[in-house]
């Protein structure tokens, strides 16, 4: 069973299969295809990162996906990975520059991956915006409302039997399919009508992700 969801990512990632949500961030991730999979890099990850923006805001720019009409005034939070703002009665933009990643394209793999195991939270990426020379990716995303506190006991039960173990604090692996997911407190799991919403996901792969596939 874990073989097959792992094939199932690895043809979500490589573009094989479709997720929701998912063609335009498949096609960004191919594009930079900067190789941060595999074990061994003869550059830097600071090199690596600055080559992906450039290649990034070059696809941007030939894609027309640049947004310059974010309504600042709807903020609603921000952690420090990203910054939420209200889009409309039923939905939120956030913007995040990736600083939780090495890489431009393990952030796109974190959202192939959320869109898959969380399809009611899922991400659209909408496009991309540039403020004080940093670039922010734009991912549109359900508003949920919340009902009551979230339980984080329910949270590791619901994970645990989906083969995440707790590994630390809210931290969990799934040994079996070579994923790291983290950060999963009370803000980032919304429940409501005794549902959980995972909000705000934190996906890494590991090497054994990429090997024994």
């Amino acid at each position: 069973m874990q073989k097959h969801l792992k094939n199932e990512i690895h043809n979500i990632i490589s573009g094989k299969s479709k997720v929701g949500f998912g063609a335009i961030i498949q096609t960004i991730a191919s594009y930079l295809d900067n190789g941060s999979q595999s074990s061994e890099k003869t550059e830097s990850s600071k090199q690596i990162r600055e080559q992906e923006t450039k290649k990034l805001e070059g696809f941007v720019t030939e894609r027309n996906l640049w947004i310059n009409d974010i309504d600042f005034s709807q903020y609603v939070s921000e952690g420090a990975e990203q910054r939420v703002y209200l889009k409309d009665s039923d939905h939120v933009l956030k913007l995040n520059d990736a600083i939780y990643y090495s890489y431009w394209t393990d952030y796109f793999y974190n959202l192939l991956i959320h869109n898959f195991f969380f399809p009611d939270t899922a991400y659209e990426l909408i496009g991309f915006t540039k403020e004080s020379g940093n670039i922010y990716a734009v991912v549109k995303q359900s508003f949920v409302t919340i009902t009551q506190e979230t339980d984080l006991s329910k949270v590791k039960s619901f994970l645990e039997a989906n083969g995440f173990i707790n590994n630390r604090n809210n931290d969990y692996i799934n040994p079996s399919l070579g994923i790291i997911l983290e950060d999963l407190h009370d803000e980032n799991v919304l429940t409501r009508n005794d549902i959980l919403y995972f909000i705000d996901t934190v996906f890494y792969t590991t090497k054994e992700f990429w090997t024994d596939n």
